[in-house]
């Protein structure tokens, strides 16, 4: 068959209507990225520019100027102005963007990239006034990958510069406080936290509900139920928040520096310092409103619940279980026979309830790992703990008197031959004389071993003398500890009223470190400090 070609007329209508332009409609994007005056005078200059330059185009009409101040070009995300300009883009509403520059538009090349490719599928050119360039150019794309990168390192270089500059005034200790999220404190006319006493006296009761027991949720509805306002003034608390308050070392008056750092300059994420880098502590840099003693009390309570599991893992033999501040008991009444804490149970018969108290390990393994462990009505032990109380209330006088001098006896200090200073002077007199003994052993050549003897001799009583060192420590540690709970216990004594009429969890809590379930018919209680009292379980 022979081929034929048909020739299909131009429609003059199509032609009239294509030489008849309509307006294009434009749409003017800027940016700062920083809240600076200067920077602010310049982010206006750039509205009224375009919003003037739109308006004298006969061609142009305005199509919106879209702007984020204060806002970094290194990701999209925040930028909610850029962004709407997008979304008006897909929707064709808009035929032209108008932009001062590439890092004006975006300071990361991917999405500077991606976004022109969006657009220039929609035929909607962006002109860079300060490159001279327009998206719909063919040659464009790699003139703008090229000054992309540029714009984009430039930012990583300012970003690097800034971080170096924080980490130089971290090493000088100069600290900069976000006081809108620091409850407690205001900035002082000298520039250093100022304690601000009602918000103080939150921060205090918080650290007061935590050593009483109460759990961090506890401690939330107890705020909750006072009226007390967070430090952005809300009246709902958050657990992480409370959390972040009894870990805040800057209640003490000191400082951890660099706890976070930023992994990336354009993701803007912010990353736990683990060790990656250097911290620095600042000590005494402003007066604090939580004492030493108690701070540190709370992170070692933080630290004892947080390593309590479960109680019904059974894989492993029962000492421990999960923290409840609802029962005092739960924490402190142990077995007398195997050491493991005692657990709540509620019994049921004929439709009554009774409370009890049963071994853990008796309770889930029988008696495979605590052959002889009573179970105790709960009121029973409740009794014999109030009696126990209100003895120690009815003569806390003498016995603040008799603690505090078995406290000053059993911290008096060490005699001459225990001195940690002597002992410390003994090793050095020690090492000198190896020392000597050493050059003494190099002249004489072949007779050597004839000191032998004086070198075991001087590296033996040097062994002893260090693990007396090493022991010391760690009693000074344990006396500290010791005194600092003994305290409590006297500031509870002198200021409580004691006489209990029904059990209170949070006094209980206060006043005994341990119960020991002796027998059926005894316990053994211990309070803070390490005073002990004998009581009888009676019905």
């Amino acid at each position: 068959m022979e081929r034929t070609v048909s020739v299909i007329l131009a429609n003059p209508k199509a032609i009239a209507e294509s030489n008849c332009r309509r307006q294009l409609r434009v749409a003017a994007y800027c940016r700062v990225s920083t809240d600076q005056e200067e920077q602010q005078s310049s982010y206006q200059a750039q509205i009224d520019y375009y919003t003037d330059k739109i308006a004298k185009n006969s061609e142009w009409t305005l199509a919106g100027i879209f702007a984020d101040e204060g806002i970094s070009g290194t990701s999209a995300k925040n930028r909610a102005q850029f962004l709407r300009l997008m979304s008006l883009c897909k929707q064709g509403k808009i035929d032209m963007v108008l932009t001062k520059s590439i890092s004006r538009f975006s300071r990361n090349t991917l999405d500077c990239l991606g976004y022109i490719r969006m657009l220039k599928e929609k035929r909607i050119p962006i002109i860079f006034e300060k490159e001279g360039i327009n998206t719909m150019q063919m040659a464009s794309e790699m003139t703008i990958s090229l000054l992309g990168s540029f714009a984009q390192a430039e930012s990583e270089s300012l970003s690097k510069n800034v971080t170096w500059g924080k980490r130089q005034s971290f090493k000088n200790g100069n600290v900069s406080i976000n006081y809108a999220y620091f409850l407690g404190y205001e900035k002082g006319e000298d520039g250093l936290p100022k304690i601000v006493p009602e918000q103080a006296e939150i921060v205090k009761n918080i650290y007061r509900f935590y050593l009483a027991g109460y759990s961090v949720v506890g401690i939330k509805r107890e705020l909750e139920k006072q009226g007390a306002l967070t430090a952005t003034g809300n009246a709902e608390w958050t657990v992480n928040a409370i959390r972040s308050m009894l870990r805040n070392e800057k209640y003490i008056g000191d400082v951890l520096l660099q706890k976070t750092y930023v992994s990336d300059f354009l993701t803007k994420k912010n990353c736990k310092n683990n060790g990656e880098l250097p911290q620095y502590y600042v000590s005494n840099h402003h007066v604090g409103i939580i004492e030493k003693d108690v701070f540190n009390r709370v992170q070692e309570e933080m630290a004892r619940r947080s390593s309590k599991r479960k109680v019904a893992d059974k894989n492993v033999t029962t000492e421990q279980g999960k923290y409840s501040s609802k029962y005092a008991l739960t924490e402190i009444l142990v077995c007398g026979n195997c050491a493991t804490q005692y657990r709540r149970v509620v019994w049921s018969k004929r439709g009554k309830k009774k409370s009890l108290w049963r071994c853990i390990s008796r309770l889930e393994y029988g008696t495979k790992y605590c052959s002889d462990s009573p179970t105790i009505e709960e009121s029973v032990l409740h009794n014999a703990i109030i009696r126990a109380i209100n003895l120690l209330a009815s003569d806390k006088d003498e016995l603040i008197s008799t603690i505090r001098e078995s406290l000053c006896l059993a911290l008096k200090g060490y005699g001459d031959n225990d001195n940690p200073y002597m002992i410390e002077s003994r090793i050095k007199e020690l090492n000198s004389d190896m020392l000597d003994l050493v050059q003494l052993s190099a002249k004489s050549g072949s007779d050597c071993k004839k000191y032998d003897e004086q070198f075991k001799s001087i590296a033996d009583e040097t062994r002893r003398l260090q693990e007396i060192l090493v022991m010391q420590k760690s009693q000074k540690a344990e006396d500290t500890k010791t005194s600092s709970h003994m305290n409590e216990l006297f500031n509870i004594l002198e200021s409580e009223a004691l006489a209990m009429t029904e059990f209170d969890n949070t006094l209980v809590k206060q006043l005994i470190d341990t119960i020991k379930i002796l027998s059926k018919n005894k316990i053994l209680i211990i309070f803070n400090g390490g005073f002990e009292m004998e009581q009888t379980l009676c019905e």
